[in-house]
């Protein structure tokens, strides 16, 4: 019973593991950036949409747990760039249907694939940009997606936990 508990513990734990991918740079000293903002084009619109709102603020959030503090983007030390990426897949919306006859060890069939529809979701990076040298320093991708159908309770919850997993990452080397 034992070796059950902790069976289904270690898959809970590494299927958590793998939603976020991170990547830094290895010459950056992550301990001299105090301060931050957000970069001009963050979000890459005109305006900010009801999910970059979201985003904003899971961001300071997560910055603000993090001792950084929000400045004017001239004074800091980092600008954060985020931006909901778009990607196209196809889904499988049902099963398919086939039938088939034969005897001994001949038969033929014949077989429907399932239905295919394409479906467009939004998949979440943030940047951390060093002002001084201009380069992204950190950058933070999800592997869990905003599609259209949820609900704006689920696309909130939903980029609260990606943000906050993608944070607990940062600065590289604690975890």
């Amino acid at each position: 019973m034992r070796f059950l508990m902790i069976s289904a513990l270690v898959l809970a734990l590494a299927g958590c593991a793998g939603n976020v991918v991170t990547d830094y740079n290895s010459s950056a000293v992550f301990g001299n950036y105090a301060s931050w903002a957000f970069a001009q084009n963050a979000g890459s619109g005109a305006f900010v949409s009801l999910d970059g709102s979201r985003v904003q603020s899971a961001i300071e959030r997560e910055l603000k747990r993090k001792a950084m503090r929000k400045v004017p983007a001239d004074e800091a030390d980092l600008l954060a760039n985020w931006k909901i990426v778009e990607e196209d897949r196809l889904e499988q919306t049902g099963v398919g249907l086939g039938f088939g006859y034969g005897w001994s060890n001949f038969g033929w069939g014949i077989s429907a694939p399932p239905p295919v529809r394409e479906v467009t979701e939004g998949k979440l990076v943030v940047e951390l940009v060093d002002t001084e040298i201009n380069e992204v320093v950190w950058r933070a991708a999800s592997r869990r997606y905003l599609t259209e159908h949820q609900s704006p309770e689920t696309r909130s919850e939903l980029i609260d936990e990606v943000v906050s997993e993608m944070f607990s990452k940062y600065p590289p080397g604690i975890e």
